[in-house]
């Protein structure tokens, strides 16, 4: 893919529908991300190709070990970051949308002290 956002943002979607419904279809996806299937379709298509997840023969999407292993480190930013922005007074809604923003750009370093943080604090 050629925004490295854009595909985290499936991954993470295709981890939270995973756990949720233990299985993921594109219609899925769409509808948690508010984009269109075909949309949905050319993500996939480029997340296959890129070796982060397969279509069982029942068209579901499944991770590989190596998208498995993106989409939680993706979500574990965005929960941390959303936690710390709780904590400072932002209201749940704002907080979760604010942490998909930041949860891309930020360091190994920066996140790694944020998380610290809020593993020790909160």
């Amino acid at each position: 893919m050629e925004k490295y956002e854009s595909m985290e943002d499936y991954l993470e979607a295709i981890l939270r529908i995973k756990e949720k419904q233990n299985y993921v279809r594109s219609v899925d996806i769409a509808k948690l991300l508010k984009v269109s299937k075909p949309s949905v379709t050319y993500a996939t298509k480029k997340l296959r190709d890129q070796n982060f997840i397969t279509f069982d023969d029942n068209g579901m999407i499944l991770f590989t070990s190596s998208g498995e292993k993106l989409a939680i480190e993706t979500w574990t930013r965005h929960k941390t970051l959303a936690k710390l922005f709780v904590h400072l007074g932002v209201k749940e809604k704002q907080a979760l949308e604010d942490a998909c923003k930041v949860e891309h750009d930020l360091s190994p370093e920066t996140f790694k002290a944020i998380k610290k943080f809020v593993d020790n604090k909160l």
